[in-house]
């Protein structure tokens, strides 16, 4: 009679991500370090069946998840428990299945700091800029302050009532200057960006295949970018993306989005398996396959 070794399950709860690389980076991780896990995607159509996928994660033993846009602040009061980091902003990327008791984590506010912890003293006391409103805008705003304890983080949005939703809750929004995008067409607006150590790109604009992926956050026109700044978009499908080609023009220090793709992951893998992700051999597929898709 043969016998069966019992397979871990994860996967990403997320509406329409089939385009997701997190299969392929914790197959590759798990595969790598010869862990009898698996790792899928779950598209839940709406807001609503959220609350029956999680029962069905408690019934069926699946022993954790990521979770993206747009469900993660819709999973939070769904969950037994938080740890501190998803406490702080509300929001939840990771899920741990613990016999039924599901503990919800951020690994986003970890994953984002990774790449620029060398840069630590270079942000210090300075404002930086973030171009968002949503989780990950916010999962940067208290990376940043845990992390980097900059003198200010500007936000700008095309929406200030949405800035004050995301901020609504958040113990830290004395830190945040929320500033509309349009302010950057104004002749005077140079101070916005150029006095910013850090620019980060927290939104889906020069996502390939979007409406939108020729177009950079910042307008190039008004040359607001220079040496001396880091500029960090999240967007990682294309590596270069057109924010990140200005910077790299202007010449500024660039970060992909790939990097804080894979630092969230790692430390969502972590969480699940006590050991840490093989993060060169991760990477190196990563950069393989997208060569191959023709996504750089």
């Amino acid at each position: 009679m043969s016998k069966w070794q019992a397979i871990k399950v994860f996967g990403l709860i997320g509406r329409n991500v089939d385009y997701s690389w997190s299969p392929l980076i914790h197959n590759t991780a798990f595969q790598a370090l010869g862990l009898p896990c698996v790792y899928t995607i779950f598209n839940i159509a709406a807001p609503e069946l959220v609350g029956d996928a999680l029962t069905g994660c408690r019934a069926l033993g699946i022993a954790g998840f990521n979770v993206t846009i747009p469900y993660k602040k819709t999973v939070v009061p769904l969950l037994d428990e938080l740890s501190p980091e998803a406490q702080a902003i509300g929001a939840v990327n990771t899920i741990v299945n613990d016999n039924g008791h599901l503990t919800g984590h951020n690994t986003d506010i970890a994953g984002f700091a990774a790449p620029i912890m060398p840069m630590v003293e270079r942000i210090h006391d300075k404002p930086v800029c973030i171009f968002g409103n949503g989780g990950a805008a916010l999962a940067a705003v208290e990376a940043f302050r845990l992390h980097f304890r900059p003198s200010s983080v500007r936000l700008m949005v095309r929406n200030l009532e949405k800035a004050e939703a995301m901020l609504e809750g958040y113990a830290h929004s004395e830190l945040v200057e929320p500033h509309l995008t349009s302010e950057l067409d104004k002749p005077d607006s140079e101070r916005l960006l150029c006095e910013c150590g850090v620019i980060v790109n927290a939104t889906p604009i020069g996502t390939a295949g979007r409406s939108d992926a020729i177009r950079s956050v910042v307008p190039p026109e008004r040359k607001l970018l220079h040496e001396g700044q880091i500029v960090y978009d999240m967007v990682y499908n294309p590596l270069e993306t057109p924010l990140l080609a200005e910077a790299h023009a202007a010449g500024a220090e660039t970060i992909s989005g790939i990097e804080m793709l894979i630092g969230q992951a790692a430390r969502s893998f972590s969480i699940w398996t006590g050991q840490e992700m093989p993060i060169d051999t991760v990477r190196n597929t990563m950069l393989a396959e997208i060569g191959r898709s023709g996504a750089s």
